[in-house]
This record gives structure tokens, C-alpha cells and sequence, in this order.
């Protein structure tokens, strides 16, 4: 076997000075087998070959990524400290790959060793530190911070089981422990010399299997850091995502454990152990709302004492943090930063009020990621008096100001005194946390222009009259890095061909596709192959669907007001005509829906065992069958978007227009030449501003028709005027889609009905069949869909997380690139 050499150029970017990959007795790959798993190279399992190939790009990088870390701190570099609950990182290996631009390396190495590369990779879980576009949004600014080379640090926490593994039994989902560390990370490096203490005002016991908090006996846990490289595109900064993992400063109680009490022995380490266990807890009981508040406490406390402690080794006047972090909360779940900050420049630095005051609102910037009321989290008083009573106490004199400043210039007007205040007051008081971080930041933004201005419009009207300099808009993005170039390497090979290579860093390079689109030979060659999904759809999960039929996505959480019912109702619709009139000529079509319900959601769970039972009952009729098929694809994850997003001819982003903040999967579907069948809502409406709305098939009220008729909106008016509403309707009643349990699906329709039904799904309907209708007859040219989807292409410039980061950085961190030499 021949070895393969990293070449000249490779070992003076990376430092790794002069070794070989592979093929040789002391290459990296052959030592990480021998000398980490003692194991003859040549009886080595798939798993063991991914870990050390893993091992052997960290062991090329980790110079970089030492050097980096070096290269800010001598150059005392402001940086970006972005605090996240999740991050969706999907696999590692080919990413880290591509982005050190190893790709031919690795190539010739994958050939001198015979190894199967696809099986190789599938032995790398998707990493359980995320759910939904808030943790990949997450992991795209990651990315693009990297390789902006701007100086940062992504803080979450290092889940041991991630959120949940989904599985579909008899139509059901069901949540499994994704037990995605069971095997060694080996991207990780924990640092427990670098670990941090976070004290509570409680404790915990063990009390019927339960851990109960015991008030007035302080205890404090530790927070280990789980280090993450994050590599910029062409490896020149490697940044870190830096994850908490909790700990005690002892393991157990071994005076309570002599005494024979085993398990009470290790209540402090099962109190840690549960607090980085999983991605968002039940939070339909007390227990799990109580461990989602103390996991923020924890990720905020952590990462705070993480960043001071690294402030101070630069400089030892506290003014200067405004200038040396920019700390960006991702959501509501670290808004706790606020008054943790205030408790770390009071009781530790000995500032006064207005100075703490002055650099916490400076060094703090909040990105609000809803409209939705029961999403902006409000936590009760009484869990602050018990675990972070001083914290408190500062939330309580933020207020007492606040109010003050409310009351002087608006004298009289209490209602919005109580709008406007931090506490929530009722027969359970609660902290309004979407306040406190409004207030304790210098900027707010949106992720969509549509969902900015609704947030100074409703949702935050009295703070954004109160701070309206503080509000602003940066709409979301998604890093072409991985889902184009990685995830569609036919169309990026095309692209970079007609236009060059400028495109991977400079997304809007995309724009000089366009006269492309009427040329007949491109339009051949951006000409979606929808073989191979459909060949690892058939190996992998065992359900065939037919390449040429169209391929219509709709992939999102799972909730009402992304509106699966919707699109399963357009189902329906075509199911009903097909029985009804079995001459009548369609193309074929192949839906698609993905994504995990909240184990609590009981109405989203009914929905996936409908839409599976809708899927099972089309396979059944033999009048349907073979013009149309319903695949739920379960356990979404960034490697199954890798796939599906690529093949699909058609992105469905259907949300009740005013609900949804941004999206971000309409950004990949856009990008990779899906057409979108949409409502006007997100950042759906930037796409077809920038592609224009002849490229789009947009149906539906706008988020203003919405408001002004949700008073009198009955969606009964739809069922009594509109036969195919009605008929399909009246079939779920009958129990067609489920035999032998007629009034399963009753829930369902009568949501749809009653109650005034807030996400207006049957307003929508006929819209929908109609842009429907429209989308069916471009697909019969297909010529015109194809040049369609290559101006859809060429339009996505905008929508790079590398432009959105771009604007962070400008606009709200003054923070300013730091190359590494």
C-alpha cells in the first residue's frame, strides 16, 4: 500500500509538521488504531475507522485551532461570546473535512485503504445538541463567524442524550434516549482545568426518586467545558464551541455512603448529571420547567464566569468589557445573562449601580426569535427566592427604575406600567424574561423584516416605544459551506464551472446564473438527479417512491401553526378528485413530511399518527396508488436535510402568516433550486422579493389579513361554501383514515372547525389548492420549472449566514476580523 502524505502547503497551514495520513506503520490513521484502540489496523470494525480518521483531521487541525486561540489573545481581539441552548451541528467528519480543504487527501487516503466512504460516515451520529432552526441557525453563524475570521466563542451545554431519537410505531412517535455519546466523541476535548463554579441558594435530596430542592442550604455545582472546533472555510481561524457538561467537586458522600445509603450518596452528582441529560425537558410539569430554568441558569452562569475570568487576563479595568465582548443571547433562554452580569460587576467587581448598569445594556445584544406568546419564557418568582435569590433582588431594582423612568414619561397610563414591567403580576407572579432582555441589552433584533416589524408593532410594542433605538432587523441565513457545496456537490460543481468559486464565501457571486436560466444547455445541466435519494430512501428505510414523480417537502416542527394539517388537507383534495375521476391526468406526486413533535404536544403527536395513517391509506387504494404517496420520514436531522433538500422539487413554508419569525429550511430549499409554495410570512417574503413573486407560488392571507380578522373569522363559513373543504372534512369524520377507530381523528376536525381555530387553516385552503394548481401546470413544462429553479438559485445570494454575520458584526458587536497567521 502506498502512503499518503500530507503535502508541503498542508503542513505549514496546519503546523502538523511532516507525517503521513495513512498507509504507512506510524501514519495518523494506523497509530490512532493501534495506540488508542490496540487493535491491529487490518481487524479494525467500521466504528473504530471512523474514530481514527476523525482523530487523524483533529490531530492535523489542532495546531490551528491552537493558534488561533493564541492569535486573539496577543492581539487582545474584541470577540463574540454567543450563548445558545442549542446548536445543531449535524456530522462532523465531511464538513471539517471540506472546510480544511482536505478533500483530494482524503480521497486518495479513502482509496488506499478500500474503505467504503458512505459507511464510514454513517458511523458519525448526528451530535444531540440541537432541535429546530433556532440550534442550526446556531451552528450556521458558527460557521460563518469562522470563517469571517472574526474572534468568537459559541457557549451551550453538552447534552448526554440530546432531545430525543424519534421512531413511528403504528403511526405514533415515539421518543428514545439518542444516546449519541454512547461511543467516544472524537472531535471533543474536555478542559476540567478550566472549570467553573455555579452556586444555588438550594439543595437537592432524593425523596421518592425525586430530586426535591431544599431551601437555606447553598450547594454549588461545577461547569466543565466540552471543547468543539469550529473551523472556518479554508481553515485559516478555528474558532470554539465551547459546551458545558455538570459536575460537583465530589463524586459522592462517602460518610453518607458508609452509612449504606447508596443512592442518597449520590444526589449532588444525579442533581448535575441531570441538568446536561437533555435538550429541553417535559415541560408539562413542574420538574421539568424547574430543570429548563436551572439548565439556562447553568449555561448563563458558566459561560459568564468563562468569559470575565478570560476578560480579566487581558486587562484589569472592568470599562473596557463593553469594548473586549459583545455577548449575543439567541433567544429568550439566556436572558438570566442579564442579571448574573449585574451580580458579577456589583458583588464581585465592587461597581456601583450605574456603571454596572452602563457596561451590562453595552456588552449585551438579544435576538428574539418569536411571536409567539407561550414561547417568550416567564419564569415564577418564587424559583428565583429559592435557588438565585440575589439575582432577584437585582431584577427587582431594574424594574423599580424601569417603571420609574415609564411612569415619568407617561404619566398616568398604569395599564402600560403593567405592560412594560419585568414582573408579571397575577395569582402567580412571574418574570417576564423577553423584558428583561429587552431592557438589559443596547440592541433587540428580528430575524426577518416582517418579524421586526411586528415585534415593535405587538409583541414588544410598549418596550420598542420606550428603546426604540434599540430595535432592529437581521435576517437569518444559512451557510452555502454545508448545504450546498457539501450537501449537493452536483449542482455546486455546476455552479462553480459557470461562474467560478468566488461563490462559496461570496454567496451573492450567484446572481451571474441568471442569464443562465435561457440557456438550454445549462437548464440540462442544473436539471435536478432524484435517483439517488430515492436508492438510500429504498436501502435505508425500505420505501420506494418513484424518482420521477415530484418531490413536494414539507419539513418543519411539528405544530399547528406550521400547518401539516394544511398540507395534508391539499392531500386530501387530490386524493377525493383522483377517486372521483380516475381518468384524470396528474403527474405523479411524492409528499414528504419530517420533523419531531414536543413529547408533551399531544394535538402535534395526532397529527404525525394522521399524516401516517393518510400516508398507509393512499398505499392501500389501487386507483391512487402510484400517482400518489405520503412519506413521513422519521428522526429529521441535519443529515437527513442533506438528502432530502437536494432532491426535493418543491419546498412547502405554509405557517399562518404572521407566526412564523424567519425560517431558515425555505433558505436551503431556495439554494439547492426547490421552488417554494408559500404564505407571505418570514423571510419567505425576502425570497421572493430578491427572486421575484412570478418565481414563487405564494397563496394566502397576509399576517394583516390575519390580525383584522381574527375576531370574526369562522371557519365554518369555508366548510357550508366550499365542497372539497367539506368533503374532505366529512371523510376524516367518517373514519377513512382510521378503520376500526372511527373518532381518532375527530379531535382533529373539530379543531379545525370550532373554537374560532387561530391558524386559520380552512381560510387558506382554496388559496393553496390554487397555487397548487399553478405549480402542477409549470411542472408539465419543464423546461420553464427548470428555469425557474435556476433563477431561484441564482437569487439566494442574500440569504448566506456569511451576510448576516457580516451585519452582527458591523451593526450591533463592533467587532472586526483577527486573521491568524
Amino acid at each position: 500500500m502506498s502512503r499518503v502524505v500530507l503535502a508541503p502547503d498542508v503542513v505549514e497551514q496546519y503546523g502538523c509538521g511532516p507525517a503521513a495520513l495513512t498507509g504507512v506503520e506510524h501514519a495518523l490513521y494506523e497509530r490512532h488504531l493501534l495506540f488508542d484502540d490496540v487493535i491491529d489496523p487490518a481487524a479494525a470494525t467500521p466504528r473504530q475507522r471512523f474514530e481514527a480518521f476523525a482523530r487523524s483531521l483533529r490531530d492535523i487541525l489542532s495546531q490551528r485551532w491552537v493558534r488561533t486561540e493564541k492569535t486573539y489573545e496577543e492581539k487582545n481581539a474584541k470577540r463574540v461570546y454567543y450563548l445558545s441552548m442549542e446548536y445543531l451541528i449535524g456530522r462532523a467528519l465531511a464538513n471539517n473535512i471540506a472546510s480544511l480543504l482536505l478533500d483530494p487527501l482524503v480521497a486518495d487516503a479513502v482509496s488506499e485503504l478500500g474503505l467504503d466512504w458512505s459507511a464510514l460516515r454513517e458511523e458519525e451520529p448526528d451530535a444531540g445538541l440541537g432541535n429546530g432552526g433556532l440550534g442550526r441557525l446556531a451552528a450556521c453563524f458558527m460557521d460563518s463567524m469562522a470563517t469571517e475570521q472574526l474572534p468568537a466563542i459559541g457557549y451551550g451545554l453538552c447534552y448526554q442524550y440530546g432531545m430525543f431519537k424519534q421512531t413511528i410505531r403504528d403511526g405514533w412517535q415515539l421518543e428514545q434516549a439518542d444516546n449519541w455519546m454512547r461511543r467516544p466523541d472524537p472531535w471533543g476535548v474536555m478542559r476540567p482545568e478550566d472549570a467553573v463554579e455555579v452556586r444555588l441558594a438550594c439543595s437537592f435530596e432524593l425523596r421518592g426518586g425525586e430530586l426535591n430542592p431544599v431551601s437555606g442550604r447553598p450547594s454549588k455545582f461545577l461547569g466543565i467545558p466540552y471543547d468543539r472546533p469550529v473551523i472556518g472555510f479554508g481553515g485559516r481561524n478555528i474558532n470554539t464551541l465551547r459546551l458545558w457538561v455538570a459536575g460537583t467537586p465530589d463524586d459522592f458522600d462517602f460518610q453518607q455512603f458508609s452509612r449504606g445509603d447508596f443512592v442518597g450518596a449520590l444526589t449532588e452528582t444525579l442533581a448535575a448529571e441531570s441538568l446536561t441529560r437533555v435538550l429541553y425537558p417535559d415541560d408539562s410539569t413542574t420538574q421539568g420547567r424547574g430543570l429548563r430554568f436551572l439548565q439556562e441558569y447553568f449555561l448563563v452562569a458558566s459561560s459568564l464566569a468563562d468569559l470575565v475570568r478570560r476578560f480579566r487576563r487581558g486587562t484589569a479595568d472592568w470599562r473596557a468589557l463593553p469594548d473586549q465582548a459583545a455577548i449575543q443571547l439567541n433567544d429568550t433562554h439566556p436572558a438570566l445573562a442579564v442579571p448574573e452580569l449585574m451580580r458579577l460587576l456589583l458583588d464581585e467587581a465592587g461597581l456601583g449601580w450605574d456603571e454596572a448598569w452602563d457596561l451590562t445594556r453595552r456588552t449585551l445584544g438579544y435576538t428574539n426569535h418569536t411571536l409567539l406568546p407561550e414561547a417568550l419564557e416567564k419564569w415564577p418568582l418564587e424559583w428565583f427566592e429559592l435557588m438565585l435569590p440575589r439575582q432577584l433582588e437585582i431584577v427587582f431594582e431594574i424594574n423599580r427604575r424601569l417603571l420609574d423612568d415609564v411612569r415619568a414619561r407617561f404619566p398616568g397610563d398604569e395599564g402600560r406600567v403593567q405592560r412594560v414591567s419585568l414582573v408579571e403580576e397575577g395569582g402567580s407572579k412571574q418574570v417576564r424574561m423577553a423584558h428583561l432582555a429587552v431592557v438589559g441589552s443596547h440592541s433587540t433584533n428580528g430575524v426577518a423584516a416582517i418579524h421586526s416589524a411586528l415585534l415593535r408593532a405587538t409583541t414588544l410594542r410598549d418596550l420598542a416605544e420606550m428603546f426604540p433605538e434599540r430595535f432592529g432587523n437581521k435576517t437569518n441565513g444559512v451557510t452555502p459551506r454545508r448545504w450546498m457545496r457539501l450537501a449537493n456537490p452536483p449542482l455546486a460543481r455546476v455552479i462553480t464551472s459557470a461562474i467560478g468559486e468566488g461563490w462559496i464565501t461570496d454567496l451573492p457571486q450567484l446572481r451571474k446564473l441568471a442569464p443562465l436560466a435561457d440557456d438550454p444547455a445549462s437548464r440540462v445541466a442544473l436539471r435536478k438527479s432524484k435517483a439517488h435519494f430515492a436508492a438510500w430512501l429504498a436501502e435505508r428505510q425500505g420505501v420506494t417512491v418513484d424518482p420521477d414523480s415530484i418531490f413536494d417537502s414539507h419539513v418543519k416542527r411539528i405544530h399547528e401553526y406550521k400547518r401539516q394539517v394544511l398540507n395534508a388537507l391539499r392531500i386530501i383534495v387530490l386524493y377525493n378528485r383522483l377517486r372521483e375521476h380516475p381518468g384524470l391526468e396528474i403527474a405523479p406526486r411524492t409528499f414528504f413530511f419530517a420533523g419531531k413533535a414536543a413529547p408533551a404536544y399531544h394535538t402535534a403527536k395526532l397529527n404525525i399518527k394522521f399524516i401516517n395513517n393518510l400516508a398507509a391509506t393512499i398505499d392501500a387504494d389501487p386507483d391512487v396508488r402510484g400517482r400518489l404517496k405520503v412519506v413521513f420520514l422519521p428522526d429529521y436531522s441535519v443529515s437527513l436535510a442533506e438528502r432530502l433538500i437536494p432532491a426535493s422539487d418543491v419546498s412547502n413554508q405554509i405557517s399562518t402568516a404572521g407566526y412564523e419569525a424567519s425560517g431558515t429550511s425555505n433558505m436551503k430549499f431556495m439554494m439547492n433550486g426547490a421552488l417554494t409554495i408559500g404564505t407571505r410570512d418570514g423571510a419567505t417574503i425576502e425570497m421572493a422579493e430578491e427572486a421575484g413573486e412570478e418565481n414563487f407560488f405564494l397563496f394566502g392571507l397576509t399576517a394583516a389579513q390575519v390580525a383584522s380578522s381574527r375576531s370574526w373569522y369562522d371557519p365554518r363559513w369555508h366548510y357550508d361554501r366550499e365542497p372539497e373543504t367539506r368533503a374532505a372534512l366529512d371523510l376524516i369524520a367518517s373514519g377513512h383514515f382510521s378503520q376500526g377507530e372511527p373518532d381518532l381523528f375527530r379531535p382533529l376536525r373539530d379543531g379545525l372547525l370550532l373554537h374560532g381555530e387561530p391558524y386559520m387553516h380552512l381560510a387558506d385552503l382554496g388559496s393553496y389548492l390554487e397555487a397548487d394548481r399553478r405549480l402542477a401546470e409549470l411542472w408539465s413544462r419543464p423546461e420553464e420549472w427548470v428555469r425557474k429553479a435556476i433563477l431561484n438559485v441564482a437569487a439566494s445570494g442574500k440569504f448566506s449566514s456569511d451576510r448576516a454575520i457580516a451585519e452582527y458584526a458591523a451593526e450591533i458587536w463592533n467587532v472586526r476580523p483577527c486573521p491568524v497567521p
